[in-house]
């Protein structure tokens, strides 16, 4: 299988570093000017993988998706549609392309599959792969459970069955909606969760709790599955991001809460906004969500921002605990 993996930062070095050793043709592509192509094409690794000889690096755009039967996307959320627009320039009508992101187009709200329907792709080409995991415990062969989702029964258990392993056991995903919103909104409640790993840490435990009911309510106000937010593409990547020494969210809220910066991309800053725009749009109460946006884009010191959001949520009025 012809597969091509646009974005060579962590997670699209490795996804190439991975399929290609089930056997596929994989491309690898970058932008020339990008620090993480620069470093894949001089060194031939990076800190988190080292790539296959079989492995094509190239910095063409138009060779990467013309060569490709399946391109894997995997860049920044909030960048897609413009990277679409390069994209969809060359002949993509046969294409199965595949979104190994996380994230919710901040100005819109629209979900990242959305995004690439609106670029003019097919919605039955498209799957998108999410779940647990961090690459530096797959690399170390220690396995996780992931979740590949699509509108197309029949590419969802295709795409299970090329990609699956004793490194990563897939599941059939059931709930498009459930599936990319509970994804995007794992990363809001990472951040929520290294601010406590600061100032109270037991609370970890009632905001695994009450973030997913959170996201549940706004699953199931946009027609998917509640329980969605009990599955692998939340509840279980949730679980996996709040106590990760590995996780860009986590520690962008653990040091936001010190009064420090992350220099690193955190998908869930720009989530926080769009999850923020959904909640209005739908009519869900999102308080954890809404917190973590005040906190990531309020003034003055930090940490006695995300002090206060805390006392806040404690104000709350008093609800019945799975309140609609």
């Amino acid at each position: 299988m012809k597969i091509s993996v646009l974005g060579c930062g962590r997670w699209g070095s490795f996804i190439a570093w991975y399929l290609s050793g089930l056997g596929n043709e994989v491309t690898s592509w970058g932008p020339e000017e990008d620090a993480s192509y620069q470093i894949l094409a001089t060194t031939g690794r990076n800190e988190y993988v080292a790539l296959d000889r079989r492995i094509r690096l190239t910095c063409d755009l138009e060779e990467a998706v013309r060569s490709a039967e399946i391109i894997v996307i995997s860049i920044s959320a909030q960048g897609l549609r413009g990277f679409m627009q390069r994209v969809c320039r060359y002949h993509v009508q046969d294409k199965v392309f595949v979104l190994c992101m996380k994230g919710v187009e901040a100005e819109t709200g629209k979900r990242l599959s959305e995004i690439l329907v609106e670029s003019g792709v097919s919605s039955e080409k498209i799957a998108v792969w999410v779940g647990p995991g961090h690459i530096q415990s797959f690399v170390q062969g220690v396995p996780n459970c992931m979740v590949i989702d699509s509108a197309n029964e029949k590419l969802k258990r295709a795409l299970v069955d090329r990609f699956k392993s004793d490194l990563i056991r897939f599941y059939y995903g059931n709930d498009l909606i459930g599936t990319e919103i509970g994804a995007a909104a794992k990363n809001v409640m990472g951040i929520a969760a290294g601010a406590l790993d600061v100032i109270c840490v037991p609370l970890k435990g009632p905001l695994m709790s009450r973030g997913a009911r959170e996201v549940a309510r706004l699953i199931k106000a946009m027609g998917g599955n509640e329980l969605s937010a009990y599955g692998l593409a939340h509840l279980g990547d949730y679980e996996t991001t709040l106590f990760s020494p590995y996780s860009h969210n986590r520690m962008y809220g653990e040091l936001l809460a010190k009064g420090e910066r992350f220099g690193k991309l955190a998908e869930g800053v720009a989530t926080s906004g769009a999850m923020r725009l959904l909640g209005h749009k739908y009519g869900v109460e999102l308080p954890i969500t809404e917190a973590v946006y005040r906190v990531c884009y309020g003034s003055g010191d930090d940490a006695s921002r995300c002090r206060e959001e805390i006392g806040k949520l404690f104000a709350r009025s008093t609800k019945a605990e799975m309140y609609e």
